[in-house]
């Protein structure tokens, strides 16, 4: 500096030269150049004399500081969501969760992150053709010999690290080959209208309890979340009759479903007309049954008084039956007398003339003559003394 340079920062080689000149002094030596403590040297050179004691503290600092930097190399950090698997000489030793932890450095002990609550997918069912068959890697055969194509995809997630990294040797391919064996399983004992479209939510449901249970099996250290059915149809050479067989099997629904209408709507009349049928079978039965037990009563009512007047009764049973028997009777046959010729009364005629309200006038040039009130007064006087004769002549063969 006193050289006639201007004063500024030291350049390179005056560093090295105070960098050499501190590590000389650190292991005991001397600068060498002469001055008021150093008695002199060799015309200005460097005199080295090493010190042992000096030399240990610098080795045993050196060490210390490499010492520290191994130590230092066994923090790590573990990321949310994520957990450290540390291992002792590759020997499983215990899991770390997330924050900032310490390991014994390498190569006493090593560690491995993995995430845990992270969603992981995987696709089963290829699209590679077989060449011994000529089908899809994901075609398989259904319980009533028919062949379906299946993908689908699974999502899972890790619940043990341990198990997912020590268990099996790949725990991803497991979940592959668990899949595919447990839909060949499923598909294999169920019909193809059921896989296709009555019961693909039951499907992905089984495929779920199934895959997990045999990882369970596995103690690969999964758990499935969920399944996606994604693609599932029939081979391309059948999908023309298939189609067809599926639009046969709607009308075949529809068809049943207008049935089920028809008859929703025919058997509630058909019981209500039995019902009704059976009500009035009822009713007539019980009218007949109180009918029977009134004529029941009633004849054992004239037997009691035919035992008391047998005549008087004979002759009221006798009127009241040809009363009956007579009633709705428009024609009448009279056995005169005076001979055996019968007389005809056309008494229906001489009735519906005498209730008319007004006089049936003939027609004209008709000489049909009308018959008066006096005629049917007589006419039926004839019939009540016709009666009264019969009635006469049973009581004197009676009385012989």
């Amino acid at each position: 500096m006193s050289n006639g340079r201007n004063d500024g920062p030291p350049d390179l080689d005056e560093l090295w030269r105070d960098f050499n000149r501190k590590l000389s002094n650190l292991f005991g030596g001397k600068s060498g150049r002469p001055g008021p403590g150093n008695g002199g040297g060799n015309d200005g050179g460097p005199s080295f004399q090493p010190d042992m004691k000096s030399a240990g503290i610098g080795a045993g600092l050196i060490a210390g500081v490499v010492l520290l930097i191994w130590l230092g190399s066994g923090v790590f950090i573990v990321q949310e969501g994520h957990q450290a698997v540390v291992t002792s000489f590759g020997r499983y030793a215990y899991t770390s969760d997330a924050g900032i932890q310490w390991r014994f450095p390498y190569p006493f002990q090593a560690h491995e992150t993995v995430p845990v609550t992270q969603l992981r997918s995987v696709e089963v069912g290829r699209n590679t053709v077989v060449q011994a068959t000529g089908l899809r890697d994901s075609s398989m055969l259904t319980q009533d010999e028919n062949i379906v194509d299946i993908r689908f995809t699974v999502q899972y997630r890790l619940k043990d690290a341990r198990a997912y990294l020590f268990e099996n040797r790949n725990a991803d391919e497991a979940v592959v080959q668990a899949a595919e064996s447990a839909v060949r399983e499923i598909v294999g004992r169920s019909k193809v209208d059921s896989v296709l479209y009555e019961q693909r939510d039951a499907v992905a449901q089984d495929l779920v309890k199934s895959i997990q249970s045999q990882l369970d099996r596995l103690n690969a250290g999964i758990v499935v979340a969920n399944v996606n059915m994604g693609s599932v149809q029939v081979p391309e050479q059948v999908q023309a009759a298939f189609n067809d067989a599926v639009k046969a099997g709607a009308d075949r629904d529809r068809f049943k479903n207008e049935g089920q209408a028809y008859a929703s709507d025919v058997i509630p009349k058909a019981q209500g007309t039995a019902a009704r049928l059976r009500q009035e079978a009822e009713g007539y039965r019980s009218r007949v049954v109180a009918q029977a037990e009134g004529d029941a009563q009633r004849f054992r009512s004239v037997l009691t008084e035919y035992q008391k007047a047998p005549g008087v009764t004979r002759d009221r049973l006798y009127i009241d039956t040809m009363q009956q028997v007579l009633n709705n009777v428009s024609k009448v046959l009279v056995d005169s007398r005076s001979g055996s010729n019968l007389l005809y009364l056309p008494l229906d005629k001489l009735m519906q003339q005498a209730s008319a309200p007004t006089a049936v006038t003939p027609p004209p040039g008709s000489n049909v003559p009308l018959p008066d009130a006096s005629s049917a007064s007589t006419a039926a006087g004839n019939v009540a003394d016709v009666r009264s004769r019969d009635n006469a002549r049973g009581r004197e063969r009676e009385s012989r």
